[in-house]
C-alpha cells in the first residue's frame, strides 16, 4: 500500500514539473534554474527573437532591394501641386541662421508638394467629358439624351422649375454646392436643398429683388431689395435690415474674409463684415450705375464693369481703382474670373467675347457672338457658359486655343437672367423668365472636394465646428491686394520710414545719427539679456544727441549760477540758520 502511494506521488510530481514553462524550483539546490528539467546551466538562455532577427539578416544579405529609393512621382502631378520655387535671393554669408531657415522652408515646401502629388493617386473620382463620334458634334446632344445615358442619381440632377409668375430669377449656389437660392424679380424668394429636392423656405418679400447671395453658411443669405439690403435665415425670418446699403444691384461674398461686397445704382462699392455687422469701406467709384460685378477667387479683388467699356479692379483698403482696363468699345454686360485668378472673360455691347490674362492685363483670344452674351460663368474645371437670349452655350478651353464651336448648347423657355456652375457637380444652374433650369454639363465640376474646407455631406455639428474655425482664421480686409504673395515679404521702405518717424518724434534729426549694426553671433541663439542690452544700445544711440545737448544745457546753467553767486560773494554751502540776524 505504501509503495503504491509513493508511486502516485512521483507521477504527480512529474506532471507538475512538465507543466512549468522554462523555470522551476529545484528541490536539491536552493536556486532557480532555467530551461528544461535536468538542465545544469544557471544563466538565462539567449532571446529567441534576437536569434530569429539575426538569422533573417543573414538570409537576405545577398539579395538586392526590389524597390530602391522612393517611388517615382509623375511630373504632371508634381507640377499640379507646385506653389513656390526655391529662394534665389542672394544672402550675406554672415547670416547663417537666415540661410538655414530658408533652406528648411524650401525643403518643407518641396516635401509637401511631393506628398500631395503622391496622394493624388488616392483621389476617388475623375473628371470626364462627352466625346462624340467622328461626324457628331457634342453641341447637338440634347439634355434628355444625356440624362438617359447617365446613371439614375445623375439623371435626376436635370430638372426644370416652372415659376413663370414672379420671374425672371437670379440664383446662387452655396460653397458646398448642396443648397440653391432663388430670387425672383417680383419678390419671390426660395432656398432649396436641390439634390434631395427639399424646400427649406419660401416667402414673398413684396418688393423688387435685384440679387441674392449666400453668406458663409447655408443658414443665412443676403437679398438686395428695392431700397435696402436684408439678411434672412434659412427659415425665411428677417434678421437684419441694413439701411446704409441702399439701391444695391449686385453682390459678391468673400468667404475667407467674411465680407459682403455690394455695388449700387449710385456708383458706390461697399463692404460689409458679416461676422460683426460693421461696414468696412464705402468707395465712390465715380463711374455711374454698377450692374456688372464679379470677384477674383484667388486674391479677393472685386472686378467691376462700366458702360464706357472699362473694367476696374478694387480693394477695400484703397479709395482708387487698382487697375483700369479698356476691354470693349461698348458697355460691359458681364465679367467672370476663373478660380486660379489667371484668366478673365468679358462680354460687351460690341457682341464680342474676350479672354484676358490677369497677370499681364492683355487679351489672349477674342470671339464674335452674333447676339452677344448677357451672362457669363466659369466652372471649376475651366468651362465657360455664355447666355445669348434664351440659348445657353458652354465652351471648352477658351484660353488655350481658338474655339470654333461650343461644347454643349441648350435652349431654355425664356431669356436667361442668371448663370452659375454648381461647385463639385457637373451642373449648370440657369435662371430665366419662366423659372429655373438645371443643365447637365459633364466635366464641369471638380470631382474631389476638400472635406476640411467644403464638405457637401457635413452634418449640423460639423458645420458648427467649421464655422468656429473659419471665424478664428478670418483674414483682415487690409490684406486684400493684387499680389497675394506680398504678405510673406518685408516692406523695407515702410520699415525704415517708420523708424525715422519714431526717431523724429524724439526731437532730433535721424540723418545725423550713425547706423547701428548688431554683432553677428556665430553660435547659439540670443539670450533675453542680450536682446535687452541690444535694444538699450539702439535706444541710447538714437537719443545720444538729445542726451549730450541736455547735459551741455545743465552744465551751462550750473556755470551761470556759480558765476552769479561768486559775484555776490555769497555761497549757498556757507549759509546757516543764524545768517538772517546779520
Amino acid at each position: 500500500m505504501a509503495a503504491a502511494e509513493e508511486e502516485v506521488v512521483k507521477k504527480s510530481h512529474v506532471v507538475k514539473k512538465r507543466k512549468s514553462v522554462g523555470r522551476y524550483w529545484n528541490e536539491n539546490e536552493d536556486k532557480i534554474r532555467y530551461g528544461k528539467q535536468g538542465a545544469v546551466a544557471d544563466e538565462k538562455p539567449r532571446n529567441p527573437a534576437k536569434r530569429r532577427k539575426k538569422f533573417h539578416k543573414k538570409s537576405i544579405s545577398g539579395k538586392q532591394d526590389a524597390f530602391p529609393g522612393p517611388a517615382p512621382i509623375p511630373a504632371a502631378s508634381l507640377q499640379k501641386y507646385t506653389r513656390k520655387g526655391k529662394t534665389n535671393q542672394k544672402i550675406n554669408e554672415d547670416h547663417t541662421k537666415l540661410k538655414e531657415a530658408i533652406a528648411r522652408s524650401d525643403e518643407a515646401s518641396e516635401m509637401a508638394e511631393k506628398q500631395a502629388a503622391r496622394f493624388d493617386l488616392l483621389l476617388p473620382e475623375e473628371a470626364g467629358f462627352i466625346e462624340g463620334d467622328e461626324d457628331e458634334d457634342t453641341c447637338t446632344i440634347s439634355q434628355q439624351d444625356i440624362a438617359d445615358a447617365v446613371d439614375i442619381s445623375s439623371g435626376t440632377k436635370h430638372f426644370d422649375l416652372d415659376l413663370s409668375q414672379f420671374g425672371p430669377y437670379r440664383l446662387d449656389y452655396n460653397k458646398t454646392g448642396r443648397h440653391l437660392l432663388l430670387g425672383g424679380k417680383r419678390g419671390h424668394l426660395a432656398c432649396i436643398d436641390w439634390q434631395s429636392k427639399q424646400l427649406m423656405c419660401e416667402i414673398n418679400v413684396m418688393e423688387t429683388i435685384t440679387d441674392v447671395r449666400w453668406l458663409h453658411t447655408e443658414t443665412m443669405f443676403a437679398v438686395a431689395q428695392k431700397k435696402w439690403l436684408y439678411i434672412y435665415d434659412s427659415n425665411g425670418i428677417e434678421l437684419h435690415c441694413i439701411r446704409k446699403f441702399n439701391d444695391v444691384l449686385r453682390m459678391q461674398f468673400l468667404p475667407y474674409h467674411f465680407l459682403l461686397a455690394t455695388a449700387s445704382a449710385t456708383g458706390f462699392l461697399q463692404y460689409l463684415d458679416v461676422s460683426v455687422g460693421k461696414e468696412v469701406a464705402a468707395i465712390s467709384t465715380k463711374a455711374g450705375r454698377l450692374d456688372v460685378m464679379c470677384q477674383n477667387p484667388n486674391n479677393a479683388i472685386i472686378h467691376l464693369g462700366h458702360p464706357n467699356g472699362t473694367v476696374t479692379l478694387w480693394s477695400p483698403s484703397q479709395k482708387e481703382a487698382l487697375v483700369k482696363m479698356l476691354c470693349h468699345h461698348g458697355g460691359l454686360r458681364s465679367v467672370a474670373v476663373d478660380k486660379t485668378g489667371t484668366y478673365m472673360v468679358t462680354s460687351g455691347m460690341d457682341k464680342k467675347l474676350k479672354v484676358f490674362d490677369v497677370r499681364t492685363f492683355r487679351p489672349i483670344n477674342s470671339y464674335f457672338l452674333p447676339a452677344g452674351a448677357s451672362c457669363l460663368s466659369l466652372s471649376q474645371r475651366g468651362l465657360l457658359s455664355a447666355a445669348t437670349g434664351d440659348v445657353v452655350q458652354v465652351y471648352k478651353d477658351v484660353w488655350s486655343s481658338q474655339v470654333v464651336k461650343p461644347y454643349l448648347a441648350h435652349r431654355v423657355q425664356a431669356a436667361a437672367w442668371g448663370l452659375q456652375f454648381c461647385p463639385f457637380e457637373d451642373v449648370l444652374g440657369i435662371g430665366h423668365g419662366k423659372g429655373f433650369t438645371s443643365m447637365l454639363v459633364p466635366g464641369a465640376g471638380e470631382p474631389n472636394f476638400d472635406a476640411l474646407d467644403s464638405n457637401p455631406y457635413r452634418n449640423a455639428k460639423q458645420r458648427q465646428e467649421w464655422e468656429v474655425k473659419a471665424l478664428l482664421e478670418k483674414l483682415q480686409p487690409e490684406l486684400i491686394s493684387l499680389d497675394p504673395t506680398q504678405l510673406g515679404k518685408v516692406d523695407l521702405a515702410t520699415f525704415q520710414q517708420r523708424h525715422q518717424d519714431r526717431v523724429q518724434a524724439l526731437g532730433f534729426d535721424p540723418l545725423a545719427r550713425e547706423k547701428f549694426v548688431p554683432r553677428n553671433k556665430k553660435k547659439g541663439r540670443s539670450s533675453a539679456g542680450n536682446l535687452e542690452r541690444r535694444k538699450k544700445k539702439v535706444a541710447d544711440i538714437d537719443l545720444r544727441d538729445l542726451i549730450v545737448q541736455s547735459m551741455e544745457d545743465k552744465k551751462k546753467i550750473a556755470e551761470e549760477r556759480k558765476a552769479k553767486e561768486t559775484k555776490m560773494g555769497v555761497f549757498a554751502s556757507h549759509k546757516s540758520a543764524l545768517d538772517r540776524f546779520k
